[in-house]
């Protein structure tokens, strides 16, 4: 059975599990390991090693259409806990026939911009809320694919927690 996951149907924001944040176009986060230059004796050349479960700023981005009351309290200098979840459109190659899968992306944030945007008659503002993610978990279909917890060691990558280990190391 050949599943093609062909795109993302709609998607819902949501702050603390449950309240609705309106019509919000996410930018998510892109995960990028911390590197060390790797080189000398036995090595031919440089090797950019990632230091696994350690990664670079994470940040997520809100664009919004107005000014949205939303927008401005989620620029307050607190941590805040945002879900985005989406429905995927997938197609059965073998059956013909059209399925949707759910997608969920949960993060807790910390404002790091607040642009209110332009006014511009006829026009949208293109507000937009910045924010660095210290925790994110990404679940597809009830299963958790990928989670980082940059605070508690965590980093789960397809059922996989790369640093259990380092957790024990460090007594942790």
């Amino acid at each position: 059975m050949k599943q093609v996951l062909e795109k993302l149907t709609s998607y819902s924001v949501y702050l603390n599990g449950s309240d609705f944040l309106g019509t919000a176009d996410v930018q998510l986060p892109s995960l990028e390991y911390l590197t060390e230059t790797v080189k000398g004796a036995g090595i031919a050349g440089e090797v950019d090693s990632p230091t696994i479960g350690h990664f670079g700023s994470m940040s997520v981005t809100l664009n919004w259409r107005a000014v949205d009351p939303n927008a401005v309290k989620l620029a307050a200098p607190k941590t805040h806990a945002l879900d985005f979840r989406g429905a995927q459109q997938t197609f059965n190659a073998s059956s013909g026939s059209y399925d949707t899968s759910s997608v969920k992306v949960s993060v807790r944030t910390i404002p790091k911009k607040f642009d209110i945007g332009k006014f511009d008659v006829g026009s949208t503002t293109d507000s937009t809320n910045e924010f660095e993610v210290i925790y994110m978990k990404m679940v597809i279909n009830d299963a958790t694919l990928v989670e980082i917890d940059k605070f508690n060691y965590i980093c789960i990558i397809d059922g996989v927690d790369y640093l259990a280990k380092v957790r024990e190391a460090l007594g942790i």
